[in-house]
């Protein structure tokens, strides 16, 4: 470069662009492909993290509903159920179909958890933002799968429905 010149814009680009030699196996595309795609996929895996577990506020109102359930307080989890649950039962039928249950199966002995899915759905038999678990149960007079329905609205969870699946029932 000469005295009080300029560079030129070659010599620029030349001396702020410095590439490595060909072969030392620096390849620029790759490592933008590889920035890329982990910029795109750990986004992803937080999200298969938390879909694979119960959102908190579920698991609350989860343990909430199983104790009802356990200790027999069918109003108490009729009143706070969700108003899916409510305009299929009255809190008659509910009382009911938790007495029919009782009778037959017995208290429940031990629950595994099986399954935790978080569905978004427009349709039924429960549209919006859903989380169905099923656990494997063992109640007093034989084992079952109980299947526990949450719904979201406005932010909170509700049980939505409760069903029971056992042999001991026919």
């Amino acid at each position: 470069m000469k005295r009080g010149g300029s560079p030129t814009v070659r010599e620029g680009v030349i001396r702020i662009i410095s590439r490595p030699p060909a072969r030392s196996g620096y390849c620029p595309a790759f490592t933008a492909l590889v920035i890329s795609s982990l910029i795109l996929l750990l986004p992803s895996c937080r999200e298969g993290i938390r879909r694979s577990g119960i959102p908190a506020g579920a698991q609350a109102r989860l343990d909430s509903a199983i104790e009802d359930i356990d200790a027999g307080r069918n109003e108490k989890l009729y009143n706070e159920a969700a108003d899916e649950w409510r305009r299929e039962a009255t809190l008659d039928q509910s009382k009911a179909t938790f007495k029919i249950l009782r009778d037959k199966l017995g208290n429940v002995r031990t629950r595994s958890l099986q399954t935790a899915r978080e569905e978004q759905t427009a349709t039924a038999p429960v549209p919006g933002h859903s989380l169905v678990v099923t656990y494997q149960t063992s109640f007093e007079r034989g084992d079952g799968m109980e299947t526990f329905t949450l719904v979201e609205h406005g932010g909170r969870w509700y049980l939505a429905r409760y069903f029971v699946s056992s042999k001991a029932l026919k």
